[in-house]
């Protein structure tokens, strides 16, 4: 029996895709497509009038078959893109987002030697940072162990391992010395946004990482106030704390860094111009 093609296999998953209301169904079901045929994306097009192997195939319609079930397309392969760098990902982790690259054009602004990232999660932030920045150390703090070995398979995949240090931690509670830098993208959905994620977020995203509180009056700035509490007792002269925060967010959380002491406090939007990133400086002393 010969063979089917890539394209006819590539457009039976896009339908599928369709079928359940996925979005961006041709997309998702172009990178499933690469992924089980183990291309990059980018050569798809040239091999899809080639015949596919029925391994490659079945391989193919059960990622389409998780998609359809709304996993996201980062947990099917395993990978998310993220500052130019792929990075691994799980259910234990949030995905890395677009927006948090203003993020790391914040922090490589100000970047000192030592980092301290706040709810690492994948490690994202902090491995980005020691990855531009050569001659810079890290410690990547988490209250969940998963997400911890995620990181530290990002730290080993990205050749920074021997310059990142991860530990257990409620916030600030395991943090020792101080820190030029210390970042987060703490967990800021308030409980009523929380009912309008998408499928994709809300039933394989881990909870923990997303809202602080599930309960509908949550504002989603509770872990803002115990960073802009703790923080700053771990910040050397002239250091940096910056934060993503949501597009409500801004001002509130500026509220809270300006009674916390720091100075400079200001909001860096992002390209839709809403309120993402919020920085503030601790005193320099003299």
């Amino acid at each position: 029996m010969t063979e089917e093609t890539a394209q006819l296999i590539l457009f039976k998953g896009t339908q599928v895709l369709k079928s359940a209301d996925v979005p961006d169904a041709a997309r998702d079901a172009r990178r499933l497509m690469a992924y089980a045929m183990d291309i990059d994306p980018g050569r798809l097009t040239l091999v899809l009038q080639d015949p596919i192997p029925k391994a490659v195939a079945t391989r193919f319609m059960d990622a389409i078959q998780n998609r359809s079930r709304r996993r996201p397309v980062s947990h099917i392969i395993g990978t998310r893109a993220f500052y130019g760098r792929d990075f691994h990902v799980s259910d234990a982790v949030l995905d890395p987002r677009p927006e948090t690259e203003i993020l790391i054009e914040v922090a490589l602004t100000y970047c000192g030697k030592r980092i301290l990232d706040l709810g690492t999660g994948s490690g994202a932030i902090l491995l980005t940072l020691l990855a531009e920045r050569a001659d810079s150390t890290g410690l990547g703090l988490d209250i969940s162990p998963e997400a911890l070995a995620v990181a530290r398979k990002n730290a080993a995949a990205l050749s920074v391992d021997n310059r990142a240090y991860f530990a257990v931690s409620d916030w600030l509670e395991a943090a020792e010395g101080m820190f030029d830098l210390i970042v987060s993208n703490p967990p800021y959905i308030t409980g009523a946004e929380m009912l309008d994620l998408a499928p994709e977020v809300l039933n394989y995203e881990p909870h923990i990482a997303l809202t602080p509180d599930m309960t509908p009056d949550n504002d989603g700035l509770d872990c803002y106030r115990i960073i802009a509490r703790d923080a700053p007792n771990h910040l050397t002269a002239g250091g940096w704390l910056i934060v993503e925060c949501g597009p409500e967010q801004g001002r509130a959380i500026c509220d809270l860094f300006d009674c916390a002491g720091l100075q400079g406090v200001c909001v860096h939007r992002d390209l839709d111009g809403r309120d993402r990133v919020i920085a503030g400086q601790k005193p320099i002393s003299g």
